[in-house]
C-alpha cells in the first residue's frame, strides 16, 4: 500500500500547525441536497439552481486542436416540505443542453439529529466529490479524474438508508442499500479505461440482480477538519441470468462470468486554516471473477483501481481589500490514478490506464455564489515515450 503511505504523508505535511475554525459539521460548505434540507426547515417550497459553462482547449503536441465550448450543467433544485419531519429533494440536471438527467430525488424522514431515513434515487458517499460537486465549492473548472475514472462522479443509485449525526462524538454516518452498477446488458459495461462508469444505472429503469451496500462515516472533532472513511461491497448487475434455467448448471455459469465482485474503500480529508484550504482522497476498488468477466465480454477491466490526489489553495483577496464576499485562490493539485492496477491476464495491460495528472488553477469568487475560474492542466501516462496532454480550461460557475 505504498500510495496510501504517500498520502497520508501529504495530508499530515498539508494538515499540520495549528487548528482554530469551527469544530462542527458547517466547518465546510453545505451540497445542494443538505443545503435544501436545511432551508426545508424554514419554507414549504425551495428552490435553487447551479450551473457551468466550460471552455476547453487541447494544445502542445504537433497537431491543431479546435477548442469546445460547452453549457456543460444546469441543475434545478426543488425541496418540499410535507411536514416538519418529511421532506422531498430533487435536483433535475441538464447536461451539454439536450441530456437530461436526475440526479438525485429522495424522501428525507428525520426522526432527530441523530436519525434520517432516505429513500429513493441518492447519491453514492465516496470521496468529496461525488456529494459536493457544485462548481462553486471546488477548485477547478473539471472535476479531479480521481472521481471521474475510479468513484466514478457522478455517482447516484435507488435504494433506502438511513444518516445522522453524532455531535457529541463529531461523527456523521451514512449507511444505504441500493442497487449496483448495470455490468452486463448484453454486452460488457466495464472496461479498463473508465473501469464502472459505463455500469452507473442513474435510476432509469435499473436493473436488480443483487443489492449493494453503501456507508461513510465523516469525523470533525478537530477544529479545521474533516475526515470522511467510506466503503462499498456488493456485485455488479446483470440481465444474464433472467429466463434461465437455475438447474442448467453449464448456463448458470456462463451467466456468473457476467458477474462482477466489488469493494471499494475511500479515505479522503479537508482541511481550512484562515485563507488556506487542502483536501485530499484516496481510493482502492477490488474486483473479483475479472478473469472470466473480460473472457466473456472481450473487456478489460482492471483486477484492482487505485487513485489518489492531494489539493492545496489559498486566498488572497483579504490582502487585497477588506471586501470579504469576493475570493482571488490559486490552487494546485496533483493526480495518480490507475484503472489497471493489477490484471489478472498480464496481456491486456494497457499502460496508458496508469495515469499522473498536474493541474494548476485560479479562481475569483465575485460572491459566494458566482465564480470564474481558469486552470492549466498536464495529464501524462506510463506510455513509453508518450507526450503530455495539455489542456487550458475556463468556465463559469454559479449556485443559488
Amino acid at each position: 500500500m505504498h500510495y496510501l503511505k504517500l498520502l497520508i504523508t501529504g495530508i499530515v505535511i498539508l494538515f499540520s500547525g495549528s487548528m482554530y475554525s469551527q469544530n462542527t459539521d458547517t466547518t465546510f460548505s453545505q451540497n445542494a441536497a443538505n443545503t435544501l434540507l436545511t432551508n426545508a426547515e424554514k419554507n414549504r417550497v425551495t428552490m435553487g439552481m447551479y450551473a457551468e459553462i466550460d471552455y476547453n482547449q487541447q494544445f502542445g503536441d504537433s497537431v491543431k486542436h479546435a477548442g469546445n465550448l460547452d453549457a456543460h450543467r444546469l441543475v434545478l433544485l426543488f425541496a418540499y416540505k410535507f411536514t416538519n419531519r418529511a421532506t422531498f429533494v430533487t435536483e433535475i440536471e441538464v447536461e451539454h443542453v439536450s441530456e437530461i438527467y436526475i440526479e438525485q430525488a429522495f424522501l428525507n424522514v428525520k426522526v432527530n439529529d441523530k436519525l434520517n431515513v432516505k429513500g429513493g434515487m441518492l447519491l453514492i458517499p465516496m470521496g468529496i466529490i461525488n456529494e459536493y460537486h457544485e462548481p462553486t465549492i471546488r477548485n477547478g473548472v473539471e472535476r479531479p479524474n480521481v472521481d471521474v475514472s475510479i468513484v466514478p462522479t457522478t455517482w447516484r443509485e435507488i435504494g433506502l438508508g438511513i444518516s445522522g449525526n453524532f455531535n457529541n462524538a463529531s461523527l456523521a454516518y451514512q449507511l444505504y442499500i441500493v442497487n449496483g452498477f448495470l455490468g452486463y446488458n448484453g454486452e460488457g459495461k466495464f472496461r479498463g479505461s473508465d473501469a464502472y462508469r459505463k455500469g452507473r444505472q442513474k435510476g432509469a429503469e435499473s436493473v436488480i440482480s443483487s443489492p449493494n451496500l453503501s456507508a461513510k462515516i465523516d469525523y470533525y472533532g478537530i477544529p479545521g477538519l474533516k475526515i470522511g472513511f467510506a466503503g462499498y461491497f456488493g456485485k455488479s448487475q446483470t440481465t444474464a441470468f433472467n429466463g434461465m434455467n437455475p438447474d442448467d448448471n453449464y448456463l448458470m455459469e456462463t451467466a456468473d462470468s457476467t458477474v462482477i465482485s466489488i469493494a471499494m474503500l475511500g479515505l479522503d480529508a479537508r482541511y481550512r486554516y484562515k485563507n488556506f484550504t487542502a483536501r485530499g482522497e484516496f481510493i482502492y476498488s477490488s474486483n473479483k471473477n475479472t478473469g472470466a468477466y473480460n473472457q466473456f465480454t472481450g473487456r478489460d477491466l482492471g483486477e484492482a483501481l487505485l487513485g489518489f490526489y492531494i489539493e492545496a489553495a489559498y486566498d488572497f483577496w483579504p490582502m487585497i481589500a477588506n471586501n470579504t464576499n469576493h475570493s482571488l485562490t490559486p490552487f494546485a493539485r496533483i493526480e495518480k490514478y490507475n484503472t489497471q492496477q493489477k490484471m489478472t491476464d498480464q496481456s491486456l495491460i494497457n499502460s496508458a490506464y496508469d495515469r499522473f495528472d498536474l493541474v494548476t488553477g485560479l479562481g475569483f469568487w465575485i460572491s459566494p455564489g458566482a465564480v470564474i475560474k481558469a486552470d492549466y492542466q498536464m495529464l501524462m501516462n506510463k506510455v513509453p515515450n508518450s507526450n503530455a496532454v495539455n489542456m487550458f480550461n475556463m468556465g463559469i460557475g454559479i449556485w443559488f
